[in-house]
């Protein structure tokens, strides 16, 4: 890869990494997890990045790899992240820190969420993104109907866990 091409992954990644700290967010329980999550989707991202093409968004793009990396982990491990050593990459991500001082009310929504499949949590987190269904079913490589039909199911199911 070239030093420019490096230079440009780097910079688009600390520019959208916060869509890797929601992902992390959602599909882990405390910060180490978070923290292994973040550096093995950023990991992921950087293989994949030669192959991106730009015919999506970055941030689209980078919102698939990054699902698709957290799904694949906790469908194999079961809540055990295993990672690679990130020493053979040359360069440094400045990671800016994460607030972490939700109010009660978005806790109880995270709480609710953990307890939807890893598909559900995915649709949900697009959603609350503000993606609109076109957008939610390019990433998730679904129809569009689908998208919707699957989202009214799964509002359904949180209002249920939110208000038993």
């Amino acid at each position: 890869m070239t030093k420019e091409l490096e230079h440009k992954f780097v910079t688009d990644l600390e520019q959208h990494q916060n869509i890797i700290h929601k992902v992390c967010k959602l599909y882990t329980n405390n910060q180490d997890a978070h923290n292994d999550l973040f550096q093995e989707i950023s990991i992921q991202l950087w293989r994949a990045y030669p192959k991106f093409r730009g015919e999506a968004k970055f941030s689209t793009w980078m919102y698939r790899v990054a699902l698709n990396t957290a799904i694949t982990l906790y469908r194999k491990s079961k809540r055990t992240v295993q990672t690679q050593d990130f020493d053979s990459v040359l360069f440094k991500i400045q990671a800016t820190e994460y607030d972490d001082t939700e109010e009660e009310q978005l806790r109880l929504l995270y709480k609710a969420i953990r307890q939807l499949s890893d598909i559900e949590k995915a649709l949900v987190f697009l959603y609350l993104e503000d993606k609109n269904y076109k957008e939610i079913a390019e990433t998730m490589g679904i129809t569009e109907v689908n998208a919707r039909v699957k989202m009214n199911r799964v509002k359904t199911k949180l209002q249920k866990i939110l208000n038993p």
